[in-house]
């Protein structure tokens, strides 16, 4: 097996999106606040760019529903502080 520059970005992906979640669960970070919906954002976009060197369709499917949550909170959370 071959580690390639993608496969290193979509672990990093998965590394947000895990230690994200763990911090969630820890009480370390806020469910409504900024930076968990732009983290796991980033996480799931990671994701997805290796996707596109080793494709995936049920992970593509998770990976880009979860992107599209983590935006629809991001503006959420701007529209909650008025920005």
């Amino acid at each position: 097996m071959e580690y390639h520059w993608y496969d290193f970005i979509g672990n990093i992906g998965v590394a947000l999106i895990l230690l994200t979640y763990l911090a969630l669960q820890l009480d370390k970070i806020d469910a409504k606040g900024l930076a968990y919906s732009l983290i796991n954002g980033i996480g799931a976009l990671c994701i997805l760019i290796s996707l596109a060197y080793a494709f995936n369709m049920s992970a593509f499917i998770i990976e880009a529903a979860w992107l599209l949550i983590s935006i629809f909170g991001v503006i959420l959370t701007m529209r909650r502080r008025n920005i």
